[in-house]
């Protein structure tokens, strides 16, 4: 028999949908801890002026995005990809930028700090881009195309279709990352299929991971996050029936940050950032061959 994961269930549907639609759980929205330390960075202006500037960096880390490595330093996708646009500013604005990195445990915290923040602020978390989201902050153009996909444990039969997860998953409950589209996506699967479960909910992909490989649960998870635990010896079943390819993450920014139109430049540069051999580079170094092969067939299959 499987154990069960300690996890907080959620009988509001309507409460939990608003706070989804702000993008952040309904907890952070009351909140004002969340934006109690007011995050803050060079603006633009100011560099010009001055000839340099400090961004801020906040992150939430995450294994092959923001993570310390052996030797004890900060790197990854979004952090290469953060220290390359300061190169860039370095060599075609003469702006001798410094970022300032800045860990943030918890992801809703993180969001609603950058969404507070005062100028020359960046947030790395891979956060999906929205319209909804586009109301509280900016975003820089995508710099990865993500597949979400269903998991469960890997003594699940595999859905051939959605239509057999009542039958299928019957004796396992939804579970959902806390304020992430996920929770959407799944919130959505157990009011069609299973509308009599309770949905558990969860502050961190670790703690979801470990619940769902418990086999007492199913969830949705980023395809980066699956693949890491597969290799990790976690005993998780992915449903590609399930995959959803179409969106993408972005850098985040507050609305006073004054920098966007330069990273959306460099994005663009030559003949595109995403293009270039130095970003192939770092997904492979960062993520693996395999996993970065992956992630940019779904960008492609977007275009």
């Amino acid at each position: 028999m499987f154990k069960r994961g300690m996890v907080t269930f959620v009988t509001g549907l309507t409460l939990l949908l608003a706070g989804l639609l702000a993008g952040c759980s309904p907890a952070a929205q009351n909140d004002n801890s969340y934006t109690q330390a007011v995050a803050k960075g060079t603006s633009l202006q100011q560099a010009k002026a001055q000839g340099m500037a400090e961004l801020t960096v906040l992150y939430v880390a995450a294994e092959g995005f923001a993570y310390t490595d052996s030797q004890n330093q900060l790197t990854g996708v979004t952090v290469e990809i953060m220290r390359d646009f300061a190169g860039w500013l370095n060599s075609t604005r003469q702006l001798a930028v410094t970022l300032n990195f800045e860990a943030e445990t918890d992801w809703t915290r993180f969001y609603q700090r950058v969404v507070a923040a005062d100028g020359g602020v960046f947030g790395l978390g891979n956060v999906t881009i929205t319209e909804a989201r586009t109301q509280e902050l900016q975003f820089s153009p995508p710099y990865l195309n993500n597949v979400a996909v269903l998991i469960s444990h890997a003594d699940v039969a595999e859905l051939a279709s959605l239509a057999q997860l009542a039958s299928t998953f019957g004796g396992i409950q939804p579970l959902a990352f806390s304020g992430t589209l996920h929770e959407v996506r799944v919130t959505a699967l157990r009011d069609r299929y299973q509308p009599q479960a309770e949905l558990g909910r969860v502050g961190s992909n670790q703690q979801l991971l470990e619940l769902v490989a418990s086999g007492a649960w199913y969830s949705y998870v980023d395809v980066y996050n699956f693949w890491r635990a597969r290799q990790q010896g976690m005993p998780l079943r992915h449903h590609p029936v399930a995959n959803d390819s179409a969106e993408t993450f972005g850098i985040i920014m507050p609305h006073s940050n004054d920098w966007a139109e330069l990273l959306t430049e460099f994005f663009n540069a030559g003949p595109g950032y995403r293009n270039s051999g130095r970003y192939q580079q770092i997904l492979q170094q960062h993520l693996g061959p395999e996993l970065a092969t992956m992630l940019e067939q779904a960008r492609l299959a977007q275009q």
